[in-house]
């Protein structure tokens, strides 16, 4: 009997990689995963490391701003982690093997206060950069309200999308629906590809300090519900549209946070179905467990627990207060990633004067 990553991936789950680092993505490549996702900090991590010194002082040479290497990097590590999954993409026909590739996560900054307007239009303009000529590329956009409203656009024009930073059922409606209004208008949906990443951790944590009143048996478990009924109301608004490319669901943010807990949890609750993009160290840790995971992604919790969570948990004010706190999070490590950067052209000067 299988177990660890290869159980997982025999129950029906495509396993992604919260990491476009070429050490992890060679690693977990070996161990089934077959995708993978890109964000500042695990740009920054390569940085600090060194392996892009040469790098950095080239493209100094070449008179580039911190901001235009850090999208020439994060380029560059896209395009690597793309060649390494283009056989996973190949033999699944477009269905598997992207790498997900963050557009600038300061559009959303409250500093640079940017009207929607000229956010939706930033993001329609980058999608179609950042997507030209990759095939297996996916372009994440964030469920702002300037994403929703670039969604369809973008989904018009063909680009693969990927609407990340969702917490709730509504926000994953209002992408699908756009992405889907989008979609009709092209000319043909072959190659019509697109996954909703549902961020599930950080519910539980907001749950935790915002909503203590939950009984021992419900706490932890808010996430949980929300993927699981999102991933339903998915499968089932799909099913029919004929469609040659399935739409699916992304169960993102599945590493534990407590220490104390089974660090394979969300692994195991999302196992059977779509696709789960889980950091390295949750995919070495469900390796290293020897247990086999089964199809538990349609199994629910008892009818007690969703009772008390539709008693006690303010959709709403989650939504409200992790996305505030998400787009802080999307926007703060672009903002070191840049210090970073101009922190180590300054160190490298000498040697490239």
């Amino acid at each position: 009997m299988s177990t660890g990553l290869k159980s997982l991936i025999e129950a029906g789950t495509k396993v992604w990689l919260d990491s476009v680092d070429p050490d992890f993505v060679r690693v977990n490549c070996k161990l089934g995963a077959t995708g993978a996702t890109s964000n500042p900090i695990i740009v920054s991590d390569i940085i600090k490391s060194g392996r892009f010194d040469k790098d950095l002082a080239e493209f100094s040479v070449e008179g580039l701003s911190d901001e235009e290497i850090a999208w020439r990097l994060t380029d560059l590590l896209v395009r690597e982690a793309q060649q390494v999954f283009r056989p996973a993409y190949e033999a699944a026909r477009g269905d598997d093997g992207y790498v997900s590739f963050e557009l600038d996560p300061l559009l959303e900054d409250p500093a640079r206060n940017l009207s929607q307007a000229e956010r939706v239009r930033q993001y329609v303009t980058l999608g179609k950069k950042w997507s030209q000529g990759q095939t297996n590329r996916m372009i994440k956009v964030p469920a702002t309200p300037a994403g929703f409203e670039a969604l369809e656009e973008l989904a018009a024009a063909g680009v693969t999308l990927n609407v990340t930073l969702i917490f709730t059922q509504r926000q994953y409606r209002q992408a699908r629906e756009a992405v889907w209004r989008g979609a009709q208008r092209r000319s043909s949906l072959d190659g019509f590809k697109s996954v909703y990443s549902i961020f599930v951790s950080r519910v539980d944590v907001y749950t935790a300090k915002h909503v203590p009143e939950l009984s021992p048996e419900t706490q932890g478990q808010v996430g949980i519900v929300i993927a699981k009924r999102a991933w339903k109301e998915n499968t089932e608004f799909w099913a029919g549209k004929k469609l040659s490319r399935k739409q699916e669901i992304v169960f993102a943010s599945t590493g534990t946070k407590d220490p104390k807990e089974d660090p394979a949890k969300y692994v195991a609750a999302f196992a059977g179905s779509d696709i789960e993009t889980n950091p390295p160290a949750t995919n070495e840790a469900v390796e290293k467990s020897g247990r086999t995971l089964i199809r538990a992604v349609d199994v629910m919790p008892p009818a007690k627990v969703l009772e008390e969570i539709g008693r006690l948990v303010d959709m709403q004010k989650l939504e409200e207060t992790l996305m505030r706190e998400g787009v802080a999070k999307f926007a703060d490590p672009h903002k070191a990633l840049l210090a970073l950067i101009a922190e180590k052209r300054k160190a490298l000067k000498p040697a490239t004067a």
